[in-house]
């Protein structure tokens, strides 16, 4: 069937799908948002005021093996479908008119001329390219690299992942186009092949002033420039749901990408404004500042050296500060070690006190946590105490060079597992001031069924994307979390 073939017979579908759901058009319009995360994938499905109405959850299963991570792109694909079919399942009478897909950055999909995936997606932490990484180094300096990209030079980004694959060695069919995972999930649904501006940011192949692929990076990798798809901002209409099994009610909704499931999470929690910050206390923490577009060379030279990318964001103009800690991933580890619930270990550390400690924990590496300062008379409250005081540590240091590099921070919000941990929660103000706590919520997932707001013409913007119901806290010293109910 020729391309012209099928988009006829997909448009007669859209169109009679669309004409079965006549009479839910004329009830509440819904929006869905798909969050394509490491762990699992989320879908929720909302009104336009932003009131949850439906969710649906699927894990992913990767294939792990020595030191590799990987899953089949159409696996992938499935997982979110799954998740969607729950949550369209669950949503009440109404017309979806928009679905917005977030996901992991990092992970490729390389495609081939009939659009079938060709290699497997390998996960953003996957560590086989550690040849190709030494390659990188001698073909770039760890300077250039970073005031090219706005990142920093390690394993992680697209671009040494893509060099492992093209090797040829590995007979692989010709590629003809690659996308990031919330490009092909849209795609597969019925948008049209794109790369989005912040998930493009993370890939190493892209030019940071420019806003376009850094085509001499691209070549090393292997790839071509006619694999590189257009840029565009989230929230841009992409095109219409086709019909999938399961997913009738989708038939016709405006698909877009929402770009890097962080930067969109910071969207879903109203931390937008110049300046402001997202604190996602995860089993991985992310801190995600948006900041003014530019900055200049020696300055992302001086962040990426700290750790902290700089890229664009998913917000039209806006670019974006993201540093991140393994530090829920070590906070569990010591709660294993001294066998307490989290609300144990947060008593236990109250009961001390203001009474000083000699404890130290160096949690910077999950793997090989340091506790020293201990003997027989240590209570596991000073352990874990001393524990949750590094791991804000480091999210103060990627604070500080946030700021120095881009200014004062403006409105902080916290969110992820360990938001409400009364232990993290002190800590953190302590450290670093006043914040809002956002809990029980889909932050990713909100913040992709905005965007798909606005792509389908619901919204004009983000000043009018729905505020958060229920009211957030701020927090200071002395002053009590007031929660935001699920």
């Amino acid at each position: 069937m020729t391309s012209i073939a099928r988009y006829r017979k997909n448009m007669q579908a859209i169109a009679s799908q669309l004409q079965r759901n006549q009479d839910r058009s004329l009830m509440t319009q819904l929006l869905a948002g798909l969050d394509v995360g490491t762990s699992s994938c989320k879908a929720v499905v909302y009104t336009i005021e932003g009131d949850v109405v439906a969710y649906g959850r699927t894990a992913t299963h990767w294939e792990r093996t020595s030191g590799r991570t990987e899953i089949s792109a159409v696996a992938l694909l499935a997982a979110a479908e799954a998740a969607l079919r729950e949550a369209v399942a669950a949503a009440p009478d109404g017309e979806i008119v928009g679905v917005g897909v977030t996901s992991m950055g990092e992970s490729s999909v390389l495609l081939d001329r009939r659009d079938r995936p060709v290699v497997p997606v390998i996960a953003w932490h996957d560590t086989r390219d550690t040849r190709e990484l030494e390659e990188l180094e001698a073909w770039v300096s760890r300077s250039e690299f970073a005031k090219r990209t706005g990142l920093p030079l390690r394993q992680q980004w697209s671009i040494t992942k893509i060099r492992w694959a093209t090797r040829p060695e590995r007979q692989l069919a010709d590629v003809a186009r690659r996308l990031d995972v919330a490009e092909w999930i849209a795609f597969s649904l019925g948008a049209a092949p794109v790369a989005e501006q912040s998930l493009a940011s993370r890939t190493g192949l892209f030019d940071l002033a420019a806003r376009d692929w850094w085509l001499d990076g691209v070549q090393w990798a292997g790839g071509s420039a006619r694999w590189m798809p257009e840029i565009v901002t989230a929230g841009t209409s992409l095109g219409r749901a086709s019909v999938r099994p399961g997913l009738e009610r989708l038939a016709g909704a405006t698909v877009t990408v929402a770009g890097h499931d962080h930067q969109v999470a910071a969207v879903g929690v109203g931390a937008v404004g110049e300046g402001d910050a997202l604190d996602s206390c995860g089993t991985a923490e992310a801190i995600v500042r948006t900041i003014r577009r530019g900055m200049p060379a020696e300055a992302i030279d001086t962040v990426t050296a700290a750790g902290v990318t700089v890229g664009w964001s998913p917000l039209a103009g806006r670019w974006t500060l993201l540093g991140g800690t393994q530090g829920g991933r070590a906070l569990q580890v010591i709660l294993d070690v001294v066998g307490l619930s989290p609300e144990e270990a947060a008593h236990a550390a109250a009961a001390l006190g203001a009474v000083s400690s000699p404890v130290r924990v160096d949690a910077a590496d999950p793997e090989k946590i340091s506790i020293t300062g201990i003997d027989s008379s240590t209570r596991p409250g000073a352990i874990w105490r001393a524990a949750v005081g590094d791991v804000t540590e480091q999210v103060a240091a990627i604070d500080a060079a946030m700021t120095k590099a881009a200014g004062p921070r403006g409105d902080l919000v916290i969110t992820g597992g360990w938001s409400g941990d009364r232990s993290v929660q002190e800590s953190k103000r302590r450290r670093l001031g006043g914040f809002r706590v956002v809990a029980g919520m889909e932050a990713g997932s909100r913040g992709a069924a905005l965007f798909a707001g606005q792509a389908a013409g619901v919204y004009r913007g983000v000043s009018d994307f729905p505020p958060i119901k229920g009211g957030l806290a701020l927090l200071e010293r002395g002053m009590d979390e007031v929660g935001v109910p699920a």
